[in-house]
């Protein structure tokens, strides 16, 4: 694993990974929690991956995984409407391959790494909190599922960092939805810089500069809207509606870290 790929062995992972798989066509990738003995605990919607409500479904659930027909012998069925879900490592990667999410890298390797989803800045918490934190809310739960500010990769980033987002109006820790979103953003934004160039050579530069510019803000490792948040008491939160995760908006008291 390193600057080319995070691709690595299924003999590498140690609990408290947060590994990842790309789907078909690398639309979107799927993350979760590695806790030992070839098992992975991630967030679905309503046991399916992805999920807007939207056009975008038609694109996103197309790109995923061919479900067997036969039930897995290792993996026990999903309740219904149940969001968090523990696999075995084969049914989570579904074909495809293996990859670990990587925390606490500097700022030139974050921007080498140009799709977002695969890093961040912020600094990983110890295994087996992590651990604590995925088996916990497996059986307490994380809200409803959002693709843009409540999915597998902000379940995951939460696990692995306890850091949470409570601004309403922003995206959730996920790399990949500001990725999806930067993009065209980064379009927009540096079109009406053809006034300052003509050059298209300088207009991609620039389209590139902005793309980077917010996916670095983004960060979670960077931003200023997250609070530590111990998993016990979100789950208390989200149980007594004072946090508030639904799939159209999230709405969000004040949190105050108690550690």
């Amino acid at each position: 694993m390193g600057l080319l790929s995070n691709r690595v062995s299924k003999e590498s992972l140690k609990p408290g990974d947060h590994i990842y798989s790309w789907r078909t066509a690398y639309i979107y990738a799927h993350h979760g929690i590695y806790i030992g003995d070839d098992t992975v605990i991630h967030f679905t919607r309503r046991g399916q991956e992805v999920g807007t409500g939207t056009f975008l479904d038609l694109l996103l659930v197309s790109s995923g995984p061919a479900r067997s027909l036969e039930p897995c012998s290792v993996c026990s069925p999903s309740e219904e409407g149940s969001g968090v879900v523990s696999s075995c490592l084969k049914c989570f990667l579904a074909g495809g391959i293996l990859y670990r999410f990587q925390y606490a890298v500097n700022p030139a390797f974050f921007f080498a790494k140009a799709r977002g989803g695969t890093c961040t800045l912020a600094v990983s918490d110890p295994a087996d909190i992590v651990v604590h934190r995925a088996k916990y809310l497996l059986d307490n739960g994380f809200g409803c599922y959002n693709i843009f500010k409540n999915n597998c990769e902000d379940f995951t980033i939460y696990c692995k960092t306890g850091l949470l987002v409570v601004d309403q109006g922003t995206l959730g820790q996920s790399g990949q939805a500001v990725s999806i979103i930067g993009g065209p953003l980064a379009a927009v934004l540096s079109t009406p810089l053809r006034l300052v160039t003509t050059n298209i050579y300088g207009m991609a530069a620039t389209a590139v500069a902005v793309y980077c510019g917010s996916r670095y803000a983004a960060d979670i490792g960077r931003r200023r809207d997250v609070v530590k948040v111990p998993v016990e008491d979100l789950t208390r939160r989200l149980a007594t509606g004072l946090l508030q995760v639904v799939e159209s908006q999230i709405s969000a008291s004040p949190l105050q870290d108690s550690s």
